[in-house]
């Protein structure tokens, strides 16, 4: 996708600090963290959201799991527990339409916050 930031930063014309790569996917730090551990995972193809990559490629949501949980065992925070998510859509609070996970840690995220 031409104007597609995280296709930029996959083909390196944006940078960006990656933090893993894989076959499928590029795992790199949120410009704007929400917790000490806040790492992006990302497939290498384009998919709008979630149910665009499960509709069209299964496997590769598979892989992008898997690898959102070898980023929480390098960055030490699957033991303690983390938080995988994914905003779908507009009022989902997705503002990058091109799937991503949201791998967060690092910090208490239950609820109540404290």
């Amino acid at each position: 996708m031409v104007d597609c930031l995280f296709c930029k930063i996959i083909s390196g014309e944006v940078p960006a600090t990656i933090v893993r790569e894989g076959p499928g996917t590029v795992s790199f730090r949120d410009i704007n963290p929400q917790a000490p551990t806040h790492v992006l995972v990302v497939p290498r193809a384009h998919h709008d959201d979630v149910g665009a990559l499960l509709q069209a490629d299964p496997g590769l949501l598979t892989e992008l799991v898997r690898e959102a949980q070898a980023v929480a065992d390098e960055e030490g925070v699957a033991e303690r527990g983390w938080r995988l998510v994914f905003n779908t859509g507009r009022e989902g609070g997705q503002t990058v339409f091109h799937v991503h996970a949201h791998v967060l840690g690092g910090r208490g995220l239950g609820w109540p916050p404290g």
